[in-house]
């Protein structure tokens, strides 16, 4: 099953993370099939690709409760 998940990346003590469509067994920090953003929870910015996202969630692709909230504030999802 597909999903739409946060990739850690970044230093020690300073994350920042991409979101990524993943196959769900995989682990977090694993091979993506596609990147369609990113998001920095310290200075709180977020860019994501609408389109992209949107395709693959047509394509049956579940976003996790995090990536759900996040798309749901900058009105990607209603």
């Amino acid at each position: 099953m597909l999903k739409l998940r946060l990739k850690r990346i970044g230093r020690k003590r300073s994350p920042s993370y991409r979101l990524v469509i993943m196959e769900n067994s995989t682990r977090r920090d694993g091979r993506p099939i596609d990147e369609v953003g990113y998001y920095d929870p310290i200075t709180k910015t977020s860019k994501f690709d609408a389109i992209k996202i949107k395709k693959w969630l047509n394509y049956g692709a579940k976003p996790t409760d995090t990536i759900f909230n996040l798309l749901k504030k900058s009105n990607i999802i209603e």
